[in-house]
């Protein structure tokens, strides 16, 4: 399919972009802020509860409606609407992209082939929401008769990083008698340190996966079936009533052992990595209960609708995925951190490692053409204040730079003394610190010996963003995750690739399925890989006896 937009460089917002680093590469974030003594004022915006400060990014406002005209050169506002009518944006695989209607209330309409499918999204919830209700109360028993008390969800990738990172993120708000835990790896040592300490009779497994083939996750299953079957006597009906599944093949699940009628159904008009609010997210209402996770939709619906209306000087998801785009193609940044002072958010990072990378980690634009500048940068991060113990020193001093995001909330959801305040001044210090850093003579106005002040010194001009919100609800969490989705899509419009396909997961799938077989052959296989993967391989066969 040929592009209808120029190609990004050619794009007259793009040159002027170009043209305008240049001419503001020498200023400093301590000369803007001078320059405009309300600028940490007029650099904000607020919506769908949460409150953003860009003030400290190195732009101005030229910077800003350049980045807005690159916007609409991008043809953005055609995407968005595009994705939003259901149209088979993800072209690659000619599939919509409409995880929005996920979250869509009841009695909208989203529609995919002409068709609603909202009242499908809300059967889904409301039959995940009869089955929570149940686990929650202790009505649903196991073979034995024995009430559940454990939940265990197998899944990989979009199926494990949401539903993980949710029940962190809210476990404030969970139901304490019930332990949740969470498989993934292929490595045995997941599973087994995962059920240990549980009793089979008082466990549940839900096995996430939309074919119910995928590797991982079905070798978890099996393996996790057989524990279950070793505790409980050997009996197989016992499987219907401690595995529940959420699939679109009936019959793989069927022939697995567990009843049709506790299969969860989606479509294929979801990604994976944007499915944690669809059925994959059955763990998260189990733990936090069916009213809690509507509230977390109705977090999400509430970003999505601004990202769908909002101009895009007032629109967060967009002014944010420009902000990244400026720092990574004029900037030169290689990668964001993510720095969520809360703790509950500590899988946060992780979770966004699969939504950015998964997503924009592409090498060629959507007409197939090889891109001549860098797209996705890496996302990483660890919850604050830990991480200033750690990689700070590099963030401050370092070489490289590293835009930040910092999330944090005004209100702790387990006060404890003056834990909160030091939290807060320890965030608001950071971004003040990278921005403003510390000069030569400030150092030696405190007496330092002249040797020690370059060591002393930090550069600062580093650029951040500052995310604050009143507490971390479920609401809220829809909204933050909801967020960064939609700066996914600005950058990807930007860009001009498809953040909806993974081709690159493909290949070294593909290649393991050839090479277990070689593994396990109880003769010697013709291997006819290169020589050091021949090598390992028959390193490994000889030594693994």
């Amino acid at each position: 399919m040929k592009s209808k937009l120029r190609p990004l460089k050619n794009r007259p917002a793009f040159k002027a972009l170009a043209a305008h680093a240049k001419k503001i590469k020498g200023l400093h974030l301590r000369q803007l802020f001078a320059a405009a003594p309300k600028r940490g004022e007029r650099m904000t915006l607020e919506a769908a509860g949460l409150f953003l400060d860009y003030s400290k990014n190195r732009v101005t406002s030229e910077t800003m409606k350049l980045l807005g005209q690159l916007a609409v050169e991008s043809g953005l506002r055609a995407r968005i609407q595009a994705m939003f009518r259901g149209e088979k944006i993800n072209l690659t695989e000619n599939r919509a992209v409409l995880h929005v209607a996920l979250r869509a209330p009841r009695g909208a309409s989203r529609l995919v082939d002409g068709k609603n499918v909202v009242p499908e999204v809300h059967a889904v919830l409301d039959k995940m929401a009869k089955f929570a209700e149940r686990i929650r109360r202790g009505r649903w028993l196991g073979h034995t008769g024995q009430r559940i008390r454990n939940v265990v969800n197998i899944g990989i990738g979009g199926s494990d990083l949401g539903p993980v990172m949710a029940y962190e993120a809210l476990k404030h708000y969970s139901q304490r008698d019930l332990t949740f835990r969470f498989v993934s790896n292929v490595d045995g040592i997941d599973f087994v340190e995962a059920v240990r300490d549980l009793a089979p009779a008082e466990t549940l497994f839900i096995v996430s996966s939309k074919t119910f083939t995928t590797q991982e996750t079905m070798t978890n299953a099996e393996s996790a079936r057989a524990w279950l079957l070793a505790g409980l006597g050997g009996n197989r009906k016992a499987v219907a009533r401690h595995f529940v599944a959420v699939s679109t093949n009936a019959e793989k699940v069927t022939a697995f052992g567990i009843d049709p009628a506790n299969m969860f159904g989606f479509w294929d008009w979801v990604g994976g990595r944007y499915s944690m609010d669809s059925a994959i997210g059955l763990s998260t209402m189990l733990a936090i209960g069916p009213k809690n996770f509507r509230a977390l939709l109705a977090g999400f619906h509430q970003m999505d609708e601004h990202f769908r209306t909002a101009p895009f000087a007032k629109n967060l998801p967009v002014l944010l995925g420009l902000l990244s785009v400026w720092n990574t193609e004029f900037l030169g940044a290689e990668t964001v951190a993510v720095l969520p002072y809360e703790n509950y958010l500590k899988r946060f990072p992780a979770y966004l490692q699969q939504l950015t990378m998964e997503s924009n980690g592409k090498h060629v634009t959507l007409d197939g053409q090889a891109v001549s500048y860098q797209t996705s940068p890496i996302y990483w991060g660890e919850p604050g204040t830990n991480g200033q113990h750690s990689f700070y020193q590099l963030i401050h001093q370092g070489t490289r730079l590293i835009p930040c995001d910092f999330i944090a909330f005004l209100h702790a959801l387990t006060p404890l003394g003056r834990h909160h305040d030091l939290l807060l001044a320890n965030v608001f210090a950071q971004a003040e610190a990278l921005a403003f850093g510390k000069t030569a003579a400030e150092v030696e106005a405190e007496g330092i010996p002249a040797w020690l002040v370059p060591h002393r010194v930090f550069e600062g001009n580093r650029p951040s963003n500052l995310l604050l919100a009143d507490r971390l609800t479920p609401t809220v969490l829809g909204t933050l995750v909801a967020l960064y989705e939609h700066v996914v899509f600005t950058q990807g419009a930007i860009w001009n690739i498809n953040p909806f396909d993974q081709w690159g997961v493909e290949l070294g799938k593909a290649l393991a399925q050839r090479i277990v077989p070689e593994l396990e052959s109880r003769s010697s296989p013709r291997l006819q890989h290169d020589s050091s993967t021949n090598n390992l391989i028959r390193r490994y066969r000889r030594l693994k006896q």
